[in-house]
């Protein structure tokens, strides 16, 4: 199953990195975010990327054409440091394709540009490229294809607290208590689509505002919640709680690294 990636915003909320690198590209370890969410999918066997490019787009094409496996992976190094033997890989099973979608298409226009590159598949997988999960891909996959909608998002749940305010009629704080969101589901960025989706995407629309309306209208759109983990890096300070996580070995969206249960 292919997996557009949505890589051309401008992550204005993170401009200690945002005027050198694009937003997906920002490192959560000694990878960015983009890598991390692509080992998401190729756990779950979904190996075919489709980028949507746009802002810094190059940077992104030159990271993977020179992309470095010994990075991330264990190797021999023989022959007077000229021969390394990798004793295992990332991206070698992988096939992306780089699309160019522009500087300034959102997300609806994006889809639209790289919808020759999905003829033929009757679904497909879709994400913002700014968010990790360790939500189990495979089952939202089988609840999808139980209710044969047309498409289905990840609802989750934000992790931030909030403080809420009782005001008097002069405008003193009469109390202030800590609050979380726990009744609140959000759209997480992890979508399954199938190739109807065109049917009711038009030229200009945002995706999510007036597709998934015409879809909520007919009763095609579906959730799964998940309750588990759940991040979108949009400031410094998810980006550090990501970093965080990774470098102690405790990251929960690196599904890939799980050892298989034993029977």
């Amino acid at each position: 199953m292919k997996v557009v990636l949505f890589c051309g915003g401008l992550g204005m909320r993170m401009r200690e990195y945002s005027e050198h690198v694009p937003k997906p590209m920002v490192p959560v370890g000694n990878r960015p975010i983009l890598w991390h969410l692509m080992r998401y999918y190729a756990h779950y066997g979904h190996k075919d990327f489709i980028l949507c490019l746009g802002y810094r787009g190059e940077a992104i094409k030159s990271y993977f054409v020179d992309y470095k496996e010994w990075l991330s992976n264990d190797f021999v190094l023989s022959g007077d440091g000229d021969r390394i033997e990798m004793l295992a890989r990332d991206i070698h099973d992988w096939r992306i394709t780089f699309v160019e979608t522009g500087l300034s298409a959102n997300i609806g226009e994006r889809l639209l540009a790289v919808r020759p590159h999905l003829a033929g598949e009757k679904t497909f997988l879709a994400n913002y490229a700014d968010g990790l999960t360790d939500a189990p891909l495979d089952v939202m996959l089988e609840r999808f294809h139980q209710q044969g909608k047309t498409a289905a998002l990840l609802a989750t749940r934000p992790r931030q607290t909030f403080h809420t305010l009782e005001l008097d009629a002069d405008d003193a704080v009469a109390s202030v208590q800590e609050a979380d969101r726990a009744g609140l589901w959000i759209n997480g960025g992890f979508f399954v689509l199938r190739n109807e989706i065109f049917d009711v995407l038009q030229p200009g629309n945002e995706l999510v505002s007036e597709p998934f309306q015409r879809l909520i209208a007919r009763g095609e759109l579906m959730a799964y919640r998940h309750e588990g983990f759940w991040v979108g890096m949009d400031t410094f300070k998810e980006r550090q709680l990501l970093d965080d996580l990774w470098s102690r070995g405790t990251a929960p969206w690196a599904v890939w690294q799980r050892r298989p249960r034993t029977p």
